[in-house]
């Protein structure tokens, strides 16, 4: 059974194909399809909060990862509502039902806990449930908080049904429709540079490239296949914030000045 699992979770990572020049040890470009550049463009739909929230707070150059933070540790008191603190530290946008676009989310437990009111003073305290830890009760006269622990079963990775019985619960957004149809056409392939300038793919543009590199002994040219995964992809996303040569960096581990 492990074995299927992992066979599952390698068929449905992305791939593409590097041209590396072993002599300087770096990425020239690579060739890849319609799912790699969808993929790539996806990151643009990102909201700011949502790149915080799946590279994690202290992996963020600059100071918004500290903006974050201060978001995740102000008191309820001083946050207007739940809505309003979820809007900051886990907006909506390209990052769909836990996922980045068209990229497998890594196992992860199926349960999280919600907390409901611990007085239940009253018959709705036990309607209401919140994701943050000691918010104030929102039912009229009730001076509870919302401490008492629920859990609750989440659908597996990649269902959109959490009760079996073929219906989404939700319809999908636009941007969610978007994200199922991509960005691009799969037509072609195409070509993403060490700095990710996508472009469409000929034997034109290769050529040309290899000059503008400067390549005179194709010998040292080598071809690399990889697989792009979750983590790869969380990789290339933070890269892209900071480097300018995200291929090289995040497949041949090798940190280069921009």
């Amino acid at each position: 059974m492990a074995g299927e699992a992992t066979s599952s979770k390698a068929s449905s990572a992305l791939s593409m194909k590097l041209l590396v020049d072993t002599k300087a040890q770096r990425v020239l470009y690579a060739e890849a399809g319609k799912d790699v550049v969808d993929f790539l463009f996806s990151l643009l739909t990102l909201p700011v909060g949502t790149v915080v929230k799946v590279l994690s707070k202290d992996s963020m150059v600059g100071s918004i990862g500290k903006l974050y933070g201060s978001v995740e540790k102000l008191d309820a008191t001083y946050v207007r509502s739940a809505d309003a603190r979820n809007v900051l530290l886990a907006p909506a946008g390209g990052f769909v039902s836990g996922k980045l676009l068209q990229l497998p989310e890594p196992a992860a437990p199926v349960t999280k806990e919600v907390y409901r009111c611990a007085s239940y003073s009253y018959t709705q305290c036990y309607n209401q449930v919140s994701t943050v830890k000691n918010l104030p009760c929102q039912v009229k006269n009730c001076s509870g908080k919302m401490t008492a622990p629920v859990v609750v079963v989440v659908p597996s990775t990649g269902s959109g049904d959490s009760d079996g019985d073929g219906d989404s619960e939700a319809a999908p957004s636009e941007s969610s429709a978007a994200a199922g149809a991509g960005f691009v056409h799969g037509v072609v392939t195409y070509t993403v540079m060490d700095d990710l300038t996508v472009a469409p793919m000929s034997t034109i543009s290769g050529i040309t490239l290899l000059n503008t590199f400067g390549v005179t002994d194709i010998s040292t040219l080598q071809e690399k296949a990889v697989r792009i995964s979750y983590t790869e992809g969380l990789e290339m996303l933070k890269a892209s914030l900071q480097s300018k040569t995200v291929l090289t960096d995040v497949f041949l581990g090798k940190k280069r000045k921009t």
